[in-house]
């Protein structure tokens, strides 16, 4: 069983001086759950500079539901360009925008089967709506955390549900929160996609480098 508690203080301590993601941000200025969720939608597959800039722009054009609806797909694409797909979001945040107005008294569903009914929103958006816009727990599982869970060897899984699942069996809860902020600011900095930075790895005795081949 990893060593959590070590593996933790050292990660929280290498990245207390790194920029948070984009998402954390928007949280840490208002963590309405109205904006974590649609910064989250915007932020998928997004460089976090282009979805804390995107995110800002559409709230401070909309900075609530009611407002929101009022703007057209057009207009809302405008604002999060150049997000990713940004004409398949602003379809998505115009459609999440009318459901949760009809649907749900204009309240943002603090329950994950009820954000998984929205448009855009698979279990990554679901849970760090969660994590960030309620506190509630729940492993919110991106690339970083997927690779990195698996390089170190914590886990052997295939694809990011099956990390979540995985994690929940042998993560303590009190983890499951701070693991994404963690390991998305670690993936970025540290333990990249390719050649990571092992040389500057402070987990090294937690990690059994699978799957590595070059590294810095």
């Amino acid at each position: 069983m990893p060593d959590w508690v070590d593996i933790f203080r050292l990660l929280k301590r290498y990245i207390k001086d790194n920029v948070l993601p984009s998402v954390s941000q928007i949280a840490e200025d208002n963590a309405e759950p109205y904006r974590v969720l649609f910064s989250t939608i915007i932020s998928l597959r997004t460089r976090d500079e282009v979805t804390l800039a995107a995110s800002r722009r559409l709230f401070k054009a909309a900075p609530d539901l009611n407002t929101l609806i009022t703007i057209d797909e057009t207009r809302i694409a405008e604002l999060i360009y150049p997000a990713a797909f940004y004409h398949n979001k602003s379809t998505s945040i115009k459609k999440c925008a009318a459901i949760l107005l009809n649907d749900y008294e204009g309240r943002i569903p603090s329950d994950r089967d009820e954000l998984l009914k929205l448009p855009g929103v698979g279990r990554k958006t679901a849970n760090l709506t969660l994590n960030l816009g309620f506190g509630i727990n729940a492993i919110c599982v991106d690339t970083h955390v997927h690779r990195i869970s698996n390089r170190a060897g914590w886990i052997t899984t295939r694809n990011p549900d099956e990390t979540e699942l995985a994690l929940e069996q042998i993560l303590p809860p009190k983890y499951w929160i701070p693991l994404n902020e963690v390991l998305v600011s670690y993936g970025q900095s540290v333990c990249t996609p390719q050649s990571p930075w092992c040389s500057k790895c402070v987990i090294t005795e937690h990690c059994i480098r699978a799957g590595v081949g070059r590294k810095r």
